[in-house]
């Protein structure tokens, strides 16, 4: 581990552990780091539910999102890593719910669809078939391509949802963004010049970012303080998958467990990026194990009223930056979030803290990611074909990043689906290209560091 902690910059290495009183303040950094409520917040009001149904599909989200953090760091994956809602089934979500009846039936057919989904995950990891894929499938610079695109695909996106097409003024925005990204860079800098205080900063960057992100966002007036003050102290998820009920839906079905095996494309890059930020190879059963997690990670948001949950690839370069990678402090990031579930005032104050604060933050965590991607690949000779099954898809993905809607619009349903999420598309190209290009390769992906 020691040899991992220096070659990876690590202060804590996951197996390494911390004062509960540490953990539980840097397992908020993670969390407020995320952007996690944007999500169901988005779905919510696509889906036009009540101001009743909102809330509780966010607690159930929150809900999930700790359950699902707990079991994968501490149980089944045991890697740190935090579960969050996925984007990439808003649309299906959206269109199987006016389909089937809209407020009359509709969200119960939706509900169902990700709950056979979720069984789907768990049998595929309790028949081992999924270690046997990875295995074939993923050689180091397939691997390596993934961890890249992961970072490079979500960076669009995240500036355009938080920073550029955020609500309010698009100056202001930039500005706001710009201020939180020059304060992380300060603090890192303090750091790196004063050695006393090096360690508290690393560690805490991200969280004294925010704060000061806050502080100037109050002082811009751009805090929104309606909805924490309109939300109640305490309370459970009031419209769970039993007030819905059960609806079985043939073609809603098949929609999302074809959804499903692109989120596990998507989480299988977290799992690398994570892994290549940590230094810590994922070996063998490992991956049965984590998709078992993954499996129940949804069908427990499901139960509860909420979508379908993914690994957050954010929280690998927040690693990155801070250089604790315990799992005990991903562990205190679940419970976190289980309180935020249960507790709507304080879900509401994450929800009101302006989006440029997290877009400038999730950009810069962003590009780590996609540095750690390029690091793992460097170290391999890439030449010949290698270089077409790293560069194709790394173009593919900033294509899709960037295509105009009119294209995506225009696509058929279920391609919509695909295309929606560039990192699952590239994914899938990598694998393909080193399949027909790179025969030889049969090795799974050996990170930097790693024993």
């Amino acid at each position: 581990m020691a040899e991992n902690k220096k070659s990876n910059d690590l202060i804590l290495g996951p197996d390494d552990t911390l004062p509960t009183s540490e953990a539980t303040v840097l397992g908020l950094q993670h969390v407020l780091a995320m952007d996690a409520y944007v999500g169901p917040l988005l779905i919510a009001s696509m889906l036009a539910l009540s101001a009743t149904q909102t809330s509780s599909f966010l607690q159930a989200a929150f809900l999930a999102c700790g359950f699902g953090t707990i079991i994968q760091t501490a149980i089944f994956m045991k890697m740190p890593l935090s579960q969050g809602p996925s984007f990439v089934p808003a649309s299906a979500i959206v269109g199987i719910y006016f389909a089937n009846g809209g407020s009359n039936g509709g969200m119960s057919v939706v509900l169902t669809s990700c709950l056979i989904g979720a069984l789907f995950l768990i049998l595929l990891g309790l028949s081992g078939w999924y270690e046997k894929i990875i295995n074939h499938l993923l050689p180091p610079v397939v691997g390596g391509t993934i961890i890249t695109c992961v970072g490079l695909g979500n960076l669009p996106n995240m500036m355009n949802s938080n920073i550029f097409h955020a609500s309010g003024n698009d100056f202001e925005n930039i500005a706001l963004a710009g201020i939180t990204v020059g304060t992380l860079l300060a603090v890192v800098t303090i750091g790196t010049y004063i050695t006393k205080l090096h360690r508290f900063l690393k560690v805490s960057s991200i969280i004294i970012t925010m704060v000061v992100g806050i502080i100037v966002s109050m002082m811009m007036g751009l805090m929104d303080w309606n909805s924490l003050s309109s939300a109640a102290w305490f309370s459970f998820p009031k419209f769970t998958m039993f007030h819905y009920g059960f609806n079985f839906n043939l073609s809603a079905t098949i929609t999302f467990v074809i959804i499903y095996m692109v989120l596990t494309a998507e989480t299988t890059g977290t799992w690398f990026a994570m892994s290549a930020v940590t230094g810590k190879e994922i070996k063998g059963k490992q991956w049965n194990h984590g998709m078992i997690g993954e499996g129940i990670s949804c069908l427990v948001s499901v139960l509860i009223g909420s979508v379908p949950m993914t690994g957050y690839s954010t929280n690998a370069g927040i690693v990155s930056i801070t250089g604790v990678a315990s799992r005990k402090v991903f562990v205190a990031a679940g419970f976190w979030f289980m309180i935020l579930g249960l507790f709507s005032k304080l879900a509401a104050l994450l929800a009101a803290i302006p989006s440029p604060v997290i877009g400038g933050i999730g950009a810069v965590v962003l590009v780590i990611i996609m540095l750690n991607g390029l690091n793992t690949i460097g170290d391999l000779k890439t030449a010949g074909n290698q270089s077409y099954i790293i560069g194709i898809p790394i173009s593919v993905t900033m294509a899709l990043a960037l295509l105009p809607d009119k294209f995506k619009e225009a696509a058929p349903q279920m391609l919509q689906y695909l295309i929606g999420s560039p990192i699952a598309v590239a994914a899938i190209t990598a694998i393909v290209l080193n399949l027909i290009l790179n025969r030889k390769s049969s090795t799974a992906l050996q990170v930097k560091g790693a024993k």
